[in-house]
């Protein structure tokens, strides 16, 4: 499988031609035709060539929740938006807190071969808060985890937060919190704010999320382990990892594409596809996620994917389920929300969407772009290109999409999974034949 990329501009904004051979990047540059004797030509002109896109924060739903998403239409739905790696959460049924149920996982995204699936360990058994998970039997089964979260569930226990936070920084783990204190937000709604009195729904406070971050950058302090916040979505969080960072603690921290766009304001129109947790939060903190994206205190954006089947949303608010599908609308979102306004540029879009969740998450193949002889994983996309978003842009088993009918700049073009491309001039490749290429590859370097 031998593609030649002509004419794409790269992140720094240099133009360059791009050879992939086996898997690889071959050479970037001015590349002749005989040296590409061969090779599919695909015509990158106008193009802005990224590397593969990462995502640390998606829901796959698989095994238990088939109905919703499966591995298979979840990696189609992350091609689609060209994401070439992505991080499953454990909330599986049976939870992903066994080094069987990972490696199942695994094989199931290495099976399909539209990315690379990198499972996300559960911190504690069944997600119950009370005793730690096979941390270690997961660290060193097939799927190699290396990141661990509760995910939609904070782990609140101080002791055990600290005891897990020591267990991962054994092997060079990391911790992905949910940071929400559980007795602040019972029954929370939306957003604690006068919208929340006037509509009469139970209010959300920033504080449940900004102590819990308060008192995790501390554990990790004293235990030196690192620790990952998951979509920060109030200006006091932005503050806390900001003071975090500059007293030398080893934290990170990631925002949602739909806390960098979407504000409170839509909750008044009572539709359940902008019911999310932490909820969509005030203008000013908008403002503020944006300010961290673009100083670098906010080190990556992740999409927190989470589907839905269409009678949990398609109901009344309270009896709603929590959460958007965003695979296929996060490098939109992104370039409306960050690049057209000015606050980053396309170096930083690759840092935020590839290089930094491949080294937070210790993914290898994904770190080091545009390097011969490094992996073939990269995105093209149409920057000038705006359109409608719209329901044919969706690609997994779930619809609920904040999104639907709003207008977003840019539209990836093609994605190259390992050298294979997955998405060619925006359509999916079949089913059957990426599984054939994911063959082909495992093959070649077994």
């Amino acid at each position: 499988m031998r593609y030649l990329i002509t004419g794409a501009t790269l992140p720094d904004g240099s133009g360059a031609d791009i050879l992939l051979a086996g898997g690889t990047i071959v050479a970037v540059g001015r590349i002749s035709k005989a040296d590409a004797a061969g090779a599919t030509v695909v015509d990158a002109s106008g193009l802005v060539a990224l590397p593969g896109l990462v995502d640390l924060h998606t829901h796959l739903r698989e095994p238990g929740y088939e109905q919703s998403e499966t591995v298979l239409t979840g990696t189609r739905a992350a091609a689609a938006g060209g994401f070439t790696a992505v991080f499953a959460m454990a909330n599986t049924l049976p939870v992903a807190d066994t080094a069987g149920v990972v490696e199942q996982v695994k094989s199931l995204g290495d099976a399909a071969g539209y990315a690379t699936v990198r499972p996300i360990g559960a911190v504690t058994v069944g997600l119950g808060g009370q005793t730690l998970s096979e941390i270690g039997a997961m660290a060193r089964s097939r799927a190699a985890v290396r990141v661990f979260s509760d995910d939609g569930k904070c782990i609140h226990d101080s002791l055990l937060m600290r005891r897990a936070l020591e267990y991962v920084s054994t092997f060079d783990g990391v911790v992905a919190q949910h940071a929400q204190d559980p007795r602040l937000t019972e029954g929370a709604q939306m957003n604690e704010s006068a919208l929340s009195s006037e509509l009469g729904l139970k209010g959300w406070p920033a504080v449940a999320e900004e102590s819990i971050i308060a008192r995790d950058v501390l554990l990790a302090e004293h235990v030196g382990a690192r620790l990952h916040v998951c979509h920060l979505s109030t200006a006091g969080s932005v503050d806390v990892v900001r003071w975090a960072k500059a007293r030398g603690i080893a934290v990170t921290a990631e925002a949602t594409p739909h806390h960098l766009l979407l504000t409170e304001d839509l909750v008044r129109s009572y539709d359940a596809r902008y019911k999310v947790n932490p909820p969509l939060r005030r203008d000013e903190d908008v403002q503020a996620l944006r300010e961290g994206v673009a100083d670098g205190t906010i080190d990556i954006v992740a999409t927190d994917h989470a589907p839905h089947p269409q009678e949990s949303k398609e109901c009344e608010w309270d009896a709603a389920s929590f959460g958007m599908v965003g695979l296929e609308s996060a490098l939109p979102v992104v370039q409306t929300a960050l690049v057209d306004t000015g606050l980053i540029g396309w170096a930083d879009v690759a840092r935020i969407l590839s290089t930094a969740p491949a080294r937070i998450g210790r993914l290898g193949g994904h770190s080091h772009a545009f390097e011969p002889g490094s992996a073939a994983n990269l995105t093209l996309v149409d920057p000038t290109a705006s359109s409608t978003f719209s329901l044919d842009r969706l690609h997994g088993r779930s619809t609920n999409s904040p999104y639907l009918g709003a207008t977003l700049s840019g539209s990836v073009r093609w994605t190259f999974h390992r050298g294979y491309p997955t998405l060619r001039d925006g359509v999916l490749a079949d089913v059957a034949e990426t599984a054939e290429a994911a063959i082909a590859y495992t093959e070649a370097f077994a």
